[in-house]
């Protein structure tokens, strides 16, 4: 067997069997499993939510230019659900998604913003509107965890995201969060939120001292994502059916 061939068949044992460094040294001789891909069912925010994500997301690109500003590849959102799943069961997540969908009113759904809240990263911030929690948002959630659960599998690589060339490797606590988002961030665990950008932590706990203008809104539609760096909706995969 000839010696390249020998070290893609061990990169792929590595791969499935061990961590990052593995997954890094299977990237380099062009091997990728793309069989499973990382997806987040999400809310699209109201004109309101949005008009305040985009100004605070401009607010905290003055201050750390080097985080991302709020586009199509970032899209604008409130997380339901993010999980793993194999990419031939996609068409049965969106027909699931959507027959749960379908049964709910979005313009009766009246959530209220009510804070900053950020997830540290070193020095840094990930930072996000929050809302209150709201019991029809939490049994939408609920339903589809449950219909969606017979096509999920737990555990997902790098190639399950959207990446680019230049940086195709997901930090490992971003794979640990996705794959335990259901129950760890589920139910009770539930914030809903918007992410709205990067800043460093002093800047930010600055930002979160100050008086906070509530604000309420109602969603106004549904979609399926796969998932990029930072746990952005990177990629457009399905408009989801939505009851307004």
């Amino acid at each position: 067997m000839p010696s390249k061939v020998i070290r893609i068949f061990f990169a792929f044992v590595m791969f499935f069997t061990s961590g990052l460094e593995r997954e890094i040294e299977a990237l380099e001789l062009g091997f990728q499993a793309r069989d499973v891909i990382a997806i987040n069912i999400l809310l699209l925010p109201d004109d309101a939510l949005l008009s305040r994500a985009e100004a605070v997301n401009a607010k905290l690109m003055e201050i750390y230019p080097e985080g991302f500003a709020l586009d199509d590849s970032h899209q604008p959102h409130i997380t339901l659900i993010q999980s793993y799943v194999h990419v031939a069961n996609l068409e049965n997540v969106y027909a699931a998604a959507n027959e749960v969908l379908r049964r709910v009113k979005m313009s009766s759904f009246k959530l209220e913003a009510f804070e900053y809240e950020y997830f540290p990263l070193g020095e840094l911030g990930l930072t996000a509107i929050t809302a209150k929690h709201l019991p029809e948002l939490l049994q939408l959630q609920a339903d589809l965890i449950e219909v969606i659960a017979p096509f999920t599998v737990k555990i997902g690589y790098s190639s399950a995201f959207f990446t680019t060339p230049d940086d195709p490797i997901i930090p490992p606590h971003l794979l640990h969060y996705v794959s335990t988002f259901v129950p760890d961030h589920s139910g009770d665990h539930f914030v809903p939120h918007l992410t709205v950008g990067l800043a460093p932590k002093a800047f930010l706990d600055m930002m979160k001292a100050e008086p906070f203008e509530k604000l309420t809104f109602s969603p106004q539609g549904a979609a399926v994502y796969q998932l990029g760096h930072w746990g952005t909706a990177a990629r457009l995969l399905k408009e989801l059916e939505v009851k307004q």
